[in-house]
């Protein structure tokens, strides 16, 4: 690319996020050093500073700077509903909606075979542990509905009934506001399916 060492790197850096390629990492370099040097240097910052600050939940795994997250010690929460979800990411969304009001449990990945992943990489038995610990009255399966999510989910419904553990799976259905032609037919065979 170029004979610019610290400029190679960056690019180089810049490809390890999810779905930057090379001219999307060139692009992004450019823009930060020819347009925004006092953006680059906030963001060199940030990212240093959340890199050495963050880390795992103790109760939950989501970031946090805590021991342990705001919302593992929220007393308002329904203790007695955790509810699994593979990433932080999903965690967010979930909370998003307004719909929840129970605690967590963040995966940190889902089963992989092929990768290389499996239970004690995504902390089944820390996930065991904590929902058979009296409190947990249901697991909700929150992962997603690729087949490595569905894997995930059904290997952790079996682990976790063997233990008499309630465990219930989100609802797979149309989307709101979809017109039904539009809809793939995996969709609306499993909506069919799981009708209520």
């Amino acid at each position: 690319m170029s004979d610019i060492g610290s400029l190679d790197a960056l690019v180089q850096a810049l490809r390890r996020l999810p779905g930057v390629g090379v001219k999307s990492a060139q692009r992004i370099a450019f823009h930060l050093l020819q347009h925004d040097r006092a953006g680059a240097r906030e963001l060199s910052q940030a990212l240093a500073m959340a890199a050495q600050q963050v880390q795992h939940c103790q109760r939950c795994h989501t970031f946090t700077e805590s021991a342990v997250c705001a919302t593992c010690l929220d007393e308002r929460r329904d203790v007695s509903r955790l509810c699994v979800v593979e990433t932080p990411a999903d965690q967010a969304a979930m909370e998003r909606t307004g719909a929840f009001s129970g605690l967590y449990f963040v995966l940190m990945g889902r089963l992989s075979p092929l990768d290389g992943v499996g239970p004690r990489d995504i902390g089944v038995q820390q996930l065991l542990e904590r929902a058979g610990d009296g409190v947990v009255q249901e697991v909700i399966l929150a992962t997603s509905f690729t087949a490595e999510g569905e894997a995930t989910a059904h290997a952790l419904a079996e682990a976790l009934k063997r233990r008499g553990v309630q465990v219930t799976r989100l609802a797979r259905g149309v989307p709101v506001g979809s017109e039904l032609e539009y809809v793939d037919l995996g969709t609306i065979a499993h909506a069919l399916a799981d009708r209520r």
